[in-house]
């Protein structure tokens, strides 16, 4: 098989990072015509930003556009492996007038939420001065990750998955170059193909490039010499499709509060997608279970008790199968809840009555109710009066419950929704069979 790479040692996605605006793939949002980052690039007026985006989609792709478009310094580091030292170094390079030539320095930082505290307030006042204007990326969310008083001095933009269309776009671009890419053999690949590889690669440009350039150098020549690309052999080449999913960063929390607002939503469907997402990206089922029960009686409540019960039994299931089975009992109570009618009347009533409990003096409770376990309490009034419900006619009699100083207060308020529609009609009978009976 010949070595189809031979001359370009370096991997085929980063051979093929653009070098202009014009090969950029994607970010219309923030660099298309107009935009005020593609504003900045070309006239070379860059303040400083941040760049924040799952892996993939041109972070520093876009850095290297901006160090081939800029007439200022352009320096780099990457947080992972740069000290305080390096960034005393380049601040030192940037204030010395002969190494600088009266240029500006812009400063890329890769993974910028790598930086510890120190480092990165030893960069701050030098972003702050203009000393350097700084470029970081990042995979993490800036607001969460790198010190506020950075995010404060930078314009934050976030990158998105590319779409498809993008992909597949620098897919034909790696086939067809003939300085970078492999447009010296003839590689057979139809659009279809390419828009697969692009959707299976879930937004990751270079994950799309490090699947076709393994699939080319892979492949044996036809009789003709050609090399064709079949769906066969890129659903070798590419396995599982890609999940953007970190179970520690920004997109777990997105993907978590996405499930929770779906079945708070009644959307079963985009529920289910997300509780997969998850699973597939090894999320705790605990986790999941402990999230599908909560939603269970802060959304659904007394419109559908049941769901509480099926939450909890599918986390005890899922705890005691373990997956893959654990899957089904977790979808059926995500579906469940999905599919149950809603009610929040329950929470509200718990937080309304706890923030009286802590800020209120709501008063003692009835004598007639207190216990009177001891001889002798009965005496000084304890549980006398009390009057046992189970003795009259519909087991219900009218007698003071609240303490007097809350007397008239409301806290659970059923709605008309399912079983809670119920609860108020019990309530509304319960008010009719105590109408004119006495308290006492």
């Amino acid at each position: 098989m010949a070595d189809l790479s031979k001359g370009k040692s370096e991997p085929l996605a980063f051979r093929m990072s653009p070098r202009t605006l014009d090969e950029y793939a994607g970010q219309e949002h923030i660099i298309g015509k107009g935009k005020m980052l593609r504003r900045m690039i070309e006239a070379d007026r860059l303040s400083s930003i941040i760049l924040f985006g799952p892996p993939g989609v041109g972070k520093t792709a876009l850095a290297r556009v901006i160090a081939n478009t800029t007439e200022s310094r352009f320096e780099r580091l990457n947080a992972v492996t740069a000290g305080v030292g390096d960034i005393k170094k380049v601040i030192e390079d940037a204030k010395n007038p002969f190494i600088s030539e009266g240029r500006k320095t812009v400063l890329f930082i890769d993974e910028i939420h790598r930086f510890n505290k120190l480092q990165q307030d030893a960069l701050l006042p030098f972003v702050e001065d203009g000393t350097v204007i700084l470029i970081g990326a990042t995979t993490e969310n800036p607001f969460f990750e790198v010190n506020k008083a950075l995010v404060s001095r930078s314009t934050v933009l976030q990158l998105k998955p590319l779409e498809p269309k993008d992909i597949a776009k620098v897919l034909r671009n790696a086939i067809e170059d003939k300085e970078r890419g492999f447009g010296n053999i003839d590689v057979k690949a139809d659009e279809k193909i390419l828009f697969k590889i692009a959707e299976t690669s879930g937004g990751d440009a270079r994950s799309a490039l490090n699947a076709l350039e393994l699939a080319i150098v892979t492949t044996p020549p036809s009789s003709d010499g050609s090399i064709v690309i079949t769906d066969e052999v890129m659903k070798d080449c590419m396995q599982n499709r890609a999940v953007i999913f970190d179970k520690d960063g920004e997109y777990h929390y997105d993907n978590i509060s996405a499930m929770i607002k779906s079945m708070r939503g009644s959307d079963p469907d985009a529920a289910i997608l997300y509780l997969a997402r998850a699973l597939k990206a090894g999320e705790d089922i605990e986790f999941l279970a402990r999230r599908i029960m909560i939603c269970a009686s802060e959304d659904v409540g007394m419109a559908n008790p049941n769901a509480l019960l099926v939450a909890t039994a599918a986390y005890d299931c899922a705890r005691a199968v373990g997956m893959p089975e654990a899957r089904i009992p977790l979808a059926q109570a995500c579906i469940t809840v999905a599919t149950s009618p809603k009610s929040n009347a329950s929470y509200l009533a718990i937080d309304k009555a706890l923030a009286d409990a802590g800020s209120t003096d709501t008063g003692v409770v009835p004598m007639h109710l207190r216990n009177a376990p001891a001889k002798g309490m009965e005496d000084l009034g304890y549980s006398v009066g009390y009057k046992y419900p189970h003795d009259f006619p519909g087991h219900i009699t009218k007698q003071q419950y609240m303490t007097d100083k809350m007397l008239g207060t409301t806290y659970y308020e059923p709605t008309d929704i399912g079983y809670e529609a119920k609860v108020r009609q019990y309530l509304d009978y319960v008010k009719k069979m105590t109408e004119g009976e006495s308290d006492s």
